[in-house]
């Protein structure tokens, strides 16, 4: 029997699919449960891993109950993140939970609080922590490549969250139009719109880059879709004592980027004070200058390797050597870009500047 029993619990989020293959593929652990209210939602998994009938449940706490997982993946709508913390956590299991980390900051320690008394890890998975580019872009940052970090900027999204379902499967038209209006994506009650879906990709993997700095102030404005409740585009300006760095989220990218890149590229582009990192999403190089080499050069992007190819492989290495959990997926790192996130939505709806608190 593997010693990491997995349940997957709550399929609202399409990378349900994607975090339960990464446990599939993983030698060390085994799939003892799948659960979701809707069991339309796990007909996929169900038949991509080969799920018996008496691991698949509508009831947590009976999936829960019955399976005895040691770690459970969360996928639920952004504003359900700190309910389902809550619910499961007195089940004294490790918990890896989808991006991003919450609805709002007060929701984020809310489930840091629940955690608490269980003694288990709460780990954050942001899926381009994965993406060798950044990876190398943070390696070569730690390095000294490009001396200290005074700037970043960021511009990232999709064509829109119902273009595609797990494995990064496309959709159609057609389909995308008949599930618009019933999708959480689309329900501000729901945490939808592209602000709480990818801007704390940007905050959390700049914090990163940053070395766990904050910034001081932030100003974001949002776009108001015609017959929509949520934003589609938000600009997010954040200012550091080092300067000015920009975070920009967009559902209707021209392409998704994992197919073709669009334009504006998507990704990161860090500014350092001996030298710039352009590092985009997926692509085989990123591209680097420095003093000694101004012109610039492209730089391979690093061979990822267990465990460090996913949060599955990475947080089970982390467990099992007893070794805390750094970069994005920790809760410093998850609750400072949180915090930048939770200003953005302040100053959207204030339309004024906002402070950060220490």
């Amino acid at each position: 029997m593997a010693p990491w029993r997995v349940a997957g619990i709550c399929f609202d989020h399409m990378h349900m699919g994607d975090n339960l293959r990464m446990a599939f593929d993983h030698p060390g652990c085994e799939i003892v449960g799948i659960c979701d209210e809707n069991r339309e939602r796990m007909a996929d998994s169900i038949r991509n891993f080969d799920i018996p009938e008496d691991r698949v449940f509508t009831d947590y706490q009976r999936c829960i109950e019955q399976t005895e997982p040691n770690l459970i993946l969360l996928c639920p709508a952004t504003a359900d993140h700190g309910r389902w913390t809550e619910q499961v956590a007195p089940f004294g299991t490790h918990i890896l939970m989808e991006k991003p980390f919450a609805a709002s900051l007060e929701e984020a320690d809310s489930m840091i609080g629940a955690m608490e008394p269980t003694g288990k890890t709460l780990a954050i998975n942001w899926p381009l922590t994965w993406v060798a580019s950044h990876r190398t872009t943070h390696r070569l940052i730690n390095d000294g490549t490009v001396g200290d970090v005074i700037e970043l900027h960021y511009y990232d999204g999709n064509r829109g969250p119902l273009w595609h379902t797990a494995d990064k499967a496309a959709t159609t038209e057609e389909e995308v139009l008949a599930q618009k209006a019933d999708s959480w994506f689309y329900s501000q009650a729901r945490g939808g719109g592209s602000l709480l879906d990818y801007l704390g990709y940007g905050t959390t993997l700049g914090t990163w880059f940053m070395n766990g700095r904050k910034p001081l102030e932030v100003t974001c404005t949002v776009d108001q879709p015609r017959g929509l409740e949520v934003d589609e585009h938000s600009i997010t300006v954040a200012r550091y004592e080092t300067g000015l760095s920009k975070f920009e989220t967009r559902w209707g990218t021209f392409t998704d980027p994992w197919i073709d890149q669009p334009q504006p590229r998507c990704g990161f582009v860090v500014v350092g004070t001996q030298g710039t990192i352009s590092s985009y999403d997926y692509q085989p190089t990123i591209h680097v200058q420095t003093r000694e080499r101004p012109q610039g050069y492209d730089h391979p992007c690093d061979d990822l390797q267990p465990p460090c190819q996913n949060p599955i492989q990475y947080l089970v290495d982390c467990l099992e050597n007893d070794r805390p959990i750094e970069g994005p997926l920790s809760i410093p790192i998850s609750r400072i870009g949180q915090q930048v996130v939770d200003a953005a939505v302040e100053s959207a709806r204030s339309k004024c500047m906002v402070k950060l608190s220490g």
